[in-house]
């Protein structure tokens, strides 16, 4: 029998791990030399050794030195090379110039990992930039991995290790810091003494030559140690690892980043620092939220967070309720709250009759719940208690002023006991507290912060800290939401299972064909063309060369109509006179003609009139709207979407996202605009068709994915028509502009996406044995149902097979896991389904999975395979992996593992006729397939 790959067991992943972590090398080395050790006072060369040899750190230090016997009473070795024992790591601390040849020393004598703290690389300039250059050399031809250069170093609390020139070592603690900046590492350092954090690693990143966010990110991820992850950011360098590795870590593992240079001169300063392209900042908060990274304004919001959540659940929405015995505080509370994006929760009439029940007949009826300056602890635990079980409320803060009635430390008490029995809860809410004053409280403060109830001695700080918490749920709720393909009530696409594998050619050709004639802006029809070929409703046109041939058109179309501009050289009409508007008979064309001709010819020349579009006039009861899409130079293809019209500059009421997208960040896009109130239905007038919406902004950003010649594109305005309203399509774009890149642009000097997009070359037809036609395709989000299905028509046996264990039904189907599983990064991560459509009922199944992982920091991979008891023994789990290898191959893999059960000889079997070498491991219930990819 044809049977499931078990990949790694938790036991057996372990080991394997231990076998994939070349980062270890840097964090966890057995060895050190310092290459630039000396004695010379005050020098990073003395510094460094100093901390590796004065700290608690158990490995050997080596310092190297060309001119010296000893250095600090140590052994020295004039060259790496002399060392005789093998080097895990080497701290450089040479001028800049030497740095390539020490390099090429360590990649010699087969050092695994190096910290360049030398400055004078790519923040210098062209020679700088060419050294770094030179670096680079030398590591392609090896397995070193480098951070830096100019960096402080790094420190590795847990063990002890201190590879810097800092003069403390940090505290052991959960934290895992990185810094793009070594001075602010230092003041950091001085910082957390005094506050008492603890870290798990402390690194300063520098330059980012090799290392970078997404290989510390991942690194990080995979520690037991690191419970959440603090950034300092000048910039993000490789937006496609960072975004990539976040993503995935961001589910389990908070990440909360400071970055700097918001504004424009702040953004020059760090690109002069670190020599780094800096992009729009708009566009760097739309990345972060697309991978649930929290961003702050403040370095001491970085551990104010960070201790936040990991000690308090997440809101499941904007709304807080506050709790004050003093009216004051609670509005300053209000204002910072609503501020920031929260929402004040409203008291449902229940909570309302029993908070009647137990306050004073003052109270203030309404949130936030002023409970009167002489509440006492029952007062405060009754309101609490009643509070707390209301839906409509997301959270709860609990100010304290130390009136002559209250009692601080018996009201944290109270707090204390009540919030210790609620976390186990599954419905349980983040609870904060604000216990204003200094030594009044400060035992009340001990109190709540050991049951981990945050405490801020401002209010504002605490309701800032909540709006930070649901901005930091609600980013990660729109990576894992389940999408639908379609939620329109006029619903186009009546399978939601689908891919969608439409022939984009005309698009293709009409790129291709302005590109060959040396155009980079396309006409209005040709831009329409391509919106259509995406199903993108656009409104009729018809070109004209004449005035007579401007009437005929009229006279088909029906008046009144529309008369633009057509020209190959103008895309802002109105700027030239280009535009004519509700035209009725055939004088009115003529005249309308004749003075679009006239002012394009005054304005900018004849030869830029070749004629004028004429198109129906409609009548805009709807709103106008504007998507479009540019290029940043760090992210590549973004989207935008607002309000659109001629006014577009001057209300600036728009969103960005990274493309692709699918209907749930399709939405959360519409949702971070003010129009978006509007298009669910305001002052009696209906809603337009969101559903529709959302399907149109997931096909425009495939477009964008897609047809990547596109520099600029715009539909403005798109008409979104309230439902009913008219007998038009429900969405309508009546103008469209797109702008090609440069001939001299090469397709390998194309933007590359930040966001790999789904990988229909993928998505093929296969026949099993028996005849049976199934579609092979990518796993996407929109599967988790089918997924559900899938799951439960496994056997016990193929359970343990592919997981060494069993695993209950309602456990491998919980959404939580679920989403690990269908929302893949497909720059990371391969899933392929054997997607089954059932011919009468037109229903789809998935009978079989296989799936190939990258190994974090390495360029190998592992692969794993499950097929339905029922469809096991036809040929299914030998396809999916024989497509998996051409993947693998595709993305230029060194090596593809598993870790199969001894006793799974089926896909033993599987993996012999597709070349793999099975091998024996240290444990003999568990055999290994590896397969090794020749390189030319």
């Amino acid at each position: 029998m044809e049977s499931l790959l078990s990949s790694t067991s938790d036991r057996a992943y372990d080991i394997l791990r231990s076998e994939y972590r070349p980062l270890d090398a840097i964090f966890a080395p057995r060895s050190v030399a310092v290459i630039g050790a000396t004695e010379r006072p005050g020098s990073v060369g003395r510094i460094v050794l100093w901390n590796l040899l004065s700290s608690s750190f158990g490995g050997t230090v080596y310092p190297v030195n060309l001119r010296r016997y000893s250095v600090l009473g140590v052994k020295a070795y004039a060259a790496i090379a002399d060392i005789p024992e093998p080097i895990d790591l080497a701290v450089i601390a040479t001028p800049a110039v030497t740095v390539p040849d020490v390099i090429q020393d360590c990649v010699n004598a087969e050092v695994k990992g190096a910290i360049v703290l030398s400055a004078g690389f790519r923040e210098t300039g062209a020679a700088g930039i060419e050294l770094e250059q030179q670096i680079r050399e030398q590591l392609q031809r090896s397995k070193l991995r480098l951070i830096g250069p100019n960096c402080l170093g790094v420190m590795n609390p847990i063990t002890g290790l201190n590879a810097t020139f800092a003069n403390a070592m940090a505290r052991p603690g959960n934290v895992g810091f990185i810094s793009q900046s070594g001075a602010l590492c230092t003041a950091i350092l001085d910082w957390s003494f005094r506050e008492n954090v603890g870290f798990s690693t402390f690194i300063s990143i520098g330059s980012m030559l090799d290392v970078n966010w997404g290989d510390l990110i991942y690194y990080l991820g995979d520690d037991p140690h690191t419970h959440s992850i603090v950034i300092y950011m000048e910039s993000i360098g490789e937006a496609r690892s960072f975004l990539s590795a976040a993503r995935e870590v961001a589910l389990t593992k908070p990440i909360i980043v400071l970055k700097a240079g918001r504004t424009e001169a702040a953004a020059q300063a760090a690109t002069s620092h670190t020599g780094a392209l800096a992009g729009s900042d708009a566009v760097l908060d739309a990345a972060f939220r697309r991978c649930g990274v929290l961003r702050v304004d403040r370095i001491s919001e970085l551990f104010d967070m960070a201790e936040v959540l990991a000690k308090q659940p997440r809101p499941k929405g904007p709304r807080l309720t506050i709790i004050t015995n003093a009216g004051g505080p609670g509005v300053i509370a209000t204002d910072a709250l609503l501020k920031n994006g929260g929402q004040l929760a409203q008291l449902s009439e229940g909570t309302i009759a029993a908070l009647n029940q137990q306050l004073p007949p003052f109270w203030s009826h309404c949130n936030p719940i002023d409970i009167l300056g002489d509440a006492d602890p029952n007062r405060y635990q009754q309101t609490i208690e009643t509070v707390a079980q209301d839906s409509e409320s997301d959270g709860l803060l609990v100010i304290l002023t130390p009136q002559a009635m209250t009692d601080p430390t018996e009201t944290a008490e109270r707090l204390k006991t009540w919030v210790e029995n609620q976390n186990s809860h599954p419905s349980a809410k983040p609870v904060l507290a604000s216990w204003m004053g200094d030594s009044d409280v400060s035992a009340g403060e001990l109190l709540l912060n050991q049951a981990k109830i945050p405490t801020y001695r401002f209010p504002d700080t605490a309701a800032l800290v909540f709006s930070y918490l649901w901005r930091f749920s609600y980013n990660l709720r729109g990576i894992y939401e389940t999408p639908v393909l379609s939620t329109s009530v006029e619903a186009r696409t009546p399978d939601c299972f689908e891919v969608s594998t439409k022939d984009h050619t005309l698009a293709e050709n009409i790129i291709t064909a302005a590109r060959q004639a040396n155009r980079t802006i396309l006409t209005e029809a040709e831009s329409k063309q391509i919106l259509a070929s995406y199903d993108i409703p656009v409104i009729q046109d018809c070109i004209a060369a004449s005035e007579a041939e401007a009437v005929d058109c009229a006279e088909a179309i029906g008046y009144p109509v529309v008369l633009k501009l057509f020209s190959k050289t103008i895309t802002h009409k109105t700027d030239v006179g280009g535009v004519q508007l509700s035209l009725v008979d055939a004088e009115a064309v003529r005249r309308a003609y004749q003075a679009i001709e006239a002012s394009v010819t005054e304005k900018v020349g004849a030869e830029h009139f070749l004629g004028v579009t004429v198109q129906p006039m409609v009548r805009l009861s709807g709103y106008e709207l504007i998507i479009g899409s540019s290029l940043d130079p760090q992210f590549g293809p973004v989207l935008l979407f607002g309000a659109g019209g001629q006014l577009v500059e001057v209300f600036q009421d728009q969103a960005i996202a990274l493309p692709p997208l699918n209907s749930t960040l399709a939405r959360r896009l519409m949702e971070q605009t003010h129009i978006y109130k509007a298009l669910q239905g305001v002052r009696g007038q209906p809603p337009v068709d969101l559903g529709a919406l959302e399907q149109l902004l997931v096909r425009f950003s495939q477009l964008v994915a897609e047809q990547r010649w596109i520099k600029e594109i715009d539909i403005n305005p798109l008409v979104a028509f309230p439902m009913g309203a008219n007998n038009h399509s429900p969405l309508l774009a009546l103008d469209a502009r797109i702008v090609l890149q440069d001939a001299t642009v090469s397709k390998e000097q194309l933007p590359k996406l930040a966001i790999r997009p789904y990988p229909t070359q993928y998505v093929t037809p296969w026949q099993l044995k028996d005849g049976t036609q199934v579609s092979i395709r990518p796993i996407r989000p929109e599967d988790e149902p089918l997924m559900i299905q899938f799951h439960k028509t496994l056997s016990e046996q193929s359970v343990y097979l592919r997981y060494f264990h069993l695993i209950k039904l309602d456990q491998r189907i919980a959404h939580e896991r679920l989403t690990r599983i269908c929302f893949i990064d497909y720059d990371r991560e391969m899933a392929l389904v054997a997607d089954y459509k059932n011919p009468e009922t037109g229903s789809h199944e998935i009978l079989a999975v296989g799936r190939l992982s990258k190994l974090h920091g390495t360029n190998d991979a592992e692969f794993a395979m499950l097929v339905s008891d029922r469809f096991q023994g036809r040929g299914l789990g030998t396809e999916l992996l024989r497509r998996l290898l051409q993947v693998g191959r595709d993305e230029h893999l060194d090596r593809i593992t598993a870790e199969i059960l001894s006793d799974n000889s089926g896909m033993q079997r599987v993996c012999e006729k597709l070349d793999f070498r099975i091998s024996r491991t240290a444990d003999p219930s568990v055999v290994k397939a590896e397969i090794q990819f020749c390189r030319e």
